[in-house]
């Protein structure tokens, strides 16, 4: 059973072990708010999804299925890169640098885009309630950033999807988990550094074709923006407004990124 809570008060994590909360030294008692939130969908399978994750998700979902709309359709890859997956020559000769943001919102595939959004309502509500929505976004997007540049750099073949964001959050939970010294820290830095070491490891079975180098390059991007964060509840009023303000310039990014895409666009000829 997951001993992990929420206090009330300052929101750091204790365990439902803890009548008073070692941060803030209140009393907390058994009604602290849980780290999952109580109202579960299906089943309890799935936490309580947050604003900023479902958007996210209905992102990627509308894309998938304006990419399927295509001749061959989502798997095909004359498609994709022409929405902007990465592609190491376009970026690095060719200076399309929208496609570090571009791919991350892409999915190749029926399969692609119910495993990755499966893990992102999941795991993105999970951030999302502990890093605050703004914090949400600028993990998504820059993380995205950071695994496609890894991965241009390793390899020039086609690569999409939002799972190098995915581990973008799992790096940014490991580093919570590294800074908070209690024994509820050493929890979330164990749990999350096995889904890591799971996910790592599933992409070097054969016949998947997964983007290692873009999941590794999510991770420390993940874990270094993670380590330097802080949480809303321990932040200042400056400076929540400084994440808000960078997650204003993601989201500008991202738009401008797709307007690019719609620039080059190839246009039929007559």
């Amino acid at each position: 059973m997951d001993k992990r809570r929420m206090c009330p008060h300052c929101r750091a994590f204790i365990t439902t072990d803890d009548s008073t909360c070692p941060y803030c030294g209140e009393r907390v008692g058994p009604k602290a708010v849980e780290l999952r939130d109580t109202g579960e969908l299906i089943g309890g399978f799935i936490p309580q999804a947050r604003f900023v994750t479902i958007l996210l998700l209905v992102i990627n979902g509308g894309l998938y299925l304006l990419s399927s709309t295509f001749p061959g359709g989502a798997t095909n890859p004359a498609v994709l890169y022409v929405l902007g997956a990465k592609e190491s020559e376009a970026i690095f000769q060719g200076h399309q640098w929208w496609r570090l943001v571009t791919a991350g919102f892409l999915h190749g595939g029926l399969t692609h885009i119910l495993m990755n959004g499966w893990v992102l309502l999941d795991l993105g509500a999970q951030v999302e309630m502990v890093y605050g929505p703004a914090r949400l976004i600028v993990l998504y997007v820059l993380t995205s950033i950071t695994g496609f540049l890894l991965s241009a750099w390793w390899s020039s073949a086609l690569s999409i999807g939002a799972s190098a964001a995915l581990f973008g959050f799992i790096g940014a939970m490991i580093a919570l988990g590294v800074k908070n010294p209690s024994s509820v820290g050493r929890m979330i830095r164990g749990q999350y550094l096995r889904w890591a070491l799971y996910g790592l490891a599933f992409g070097f079975i054969p016949g998947f074709h997964i983007d290692n180098a873009a999941h590794i390059g999510g991770l420390a991007g993940g874990f270094c923006l993670g380590y330097v964060a802080g949480i809303p509840a321990h932040s200042t009023y400056s400076k929540e407004r400084l994440w808000q303000i960078a997650a204003g310039v993601c989201i500008l990014v991202t738009l401008v990124s797709f307007y690019l895409v719609y620039l080059h666009f190839p246009r039929q000829t007559q």
